[in-house]
Order: structure tokens, then sequence, then C-alpha cells
């Protein structure tokens, strides 16, 4: 059997507002809970895994890397800029407005309300 995540809880203040920024920026789309009372806010982003959003008093945030082509590099990088999110080259600096990442050919981080550190790679 091959190994693949299916899911990983993704802390937050607000669930709801931490998963709606989150499908927004990537294009993706935020799930009903099934079976889950409303705990989580689940995104899902592929057909293997999910992001479930979960409130908790004082979140510590993550960080998740995801590779993209480079259209939807593209895309997330408009939505961002529409949205006025930060973004940034370096985890260190994931507001100096720059895709020149340190691994590849254009990629970006932003963060959200918890601390969460998204990072966003393309190979062009």
């Amino acid at each position: 059997m091959t190994v693949t995540l299916n899911h990983t809880i993704v802390p937050a203040r607000d669930h709801h507002a931490a998963a709606r920024l989150f499908a927004d920026v990537m294009g993706l789309p935020v799930v009903p809970p099934a079976g889950r009372h409303g705990r989580f806010a689940p995104v899902r982003v592929n057909d293997q895994l999910t992001l479930d959003f979960m409130s908790v008093p004082a979140p510590e945030g993550h960080h998740l890397a995801f590779d993209v082509d480079p259209a939807t590099f593209d895309a997330i990088l408009a939505r961002l800029r529409a949205a006025g999110v930060p973004y940034g080259s370096e985890p260190g600096e994931p507001d100096n407005g720059r895709t020149d990442h340190p691994l590849c050919a254009r990629g970006l981080f932003f963060r959200d309300e918890a601390g969460n550190l998204f990072e966003v790679m393309s190979p062009a």
C-alpha cells in the first residue's frame, strides 16, 4: 500500500475565517465538515489531502509547502495581490513582495492570522 497524507489539522483563531482565506488564495473549495459537527473547516487540496482548520485558544503556526504549476502560481499571486495579502520570497520576510524563491524558479510565502506560513513553489 502506498502511504499518502489524508488530512492534517491546521490551528487557527477562527477556523472558518482561516479556511476561507487559504481556500480563496489557493483557489480551492471549503467543503462541508462531514460528521465533524463544525469543529473543523476543511479545505480540499487535492484528491488525497484535506486541510482541517480548527480553532484553538493559542494557535502556534505551522509551515505547509505546496508545489504548483506556473499557471496556478500566477493565479495564486494575482489573488494575493487582489486581496492585499502580504507575500514574500523568504520565510523570514513573508512580506517583501518578491517571488525570487531560493529553492525554485518562482515561489512565495504568506501567513494567516494564526501565524501559519504557507509556501507556494513553481518550477517556472
